[in-house]
């Protein structure tokens, strides 16, 4: 289970590479999306998950079930939303202003 998690994370990855090495800037949004999900699935796969069964703690006798990676996970989620929501306001922005959605072209016009 865990070689499927990680190779799908491999894809996920490589995906928003290709998507954020773009000219087009809401492709270049949606690799940034795509990089933070598959960072959550990383952060997840690393917790030890075995079988879906909850990460568990045993310190002595007491059992106790480890609220760290769902922390970790939550808090990605919400920066993500956060960074998400700036860059595509700052799109907006960019292409109000310039009726531009071509990086180059718009380098262009930066430079005139």
């Amino acid at each position: 289970m865990e070689v499927l998690i990680a190779i799908i994370v491999g894809v996920v990855f490589t995906i928003a590479v290709y998507l954020m090495l773009s000219r087009n800037i809401i492709r270049v949004v949606l690799g940034a999306i795509l990089l933070s999900d598959g960072y959550h699935l990383l952060l997840l796969m690393m917790t030890g998950l075995q079988n879906g069964a909850a990460p568990f703690l045993n310190i002595g006798e007491d059992t106790f079930v480890d609220p760290v990676p769902q922390a970790l996970i939550l808090t990605s989620i919400v920066i993500s939303f956060g960074v998400t929501a700036f860059l595509l306001a700052l799109s907006y922005r960019l292409y109000k202003e310039h009726t531009l959605d071509d990086l180059e072209e718009l380098k262009e016009v930066a430079d005139e």
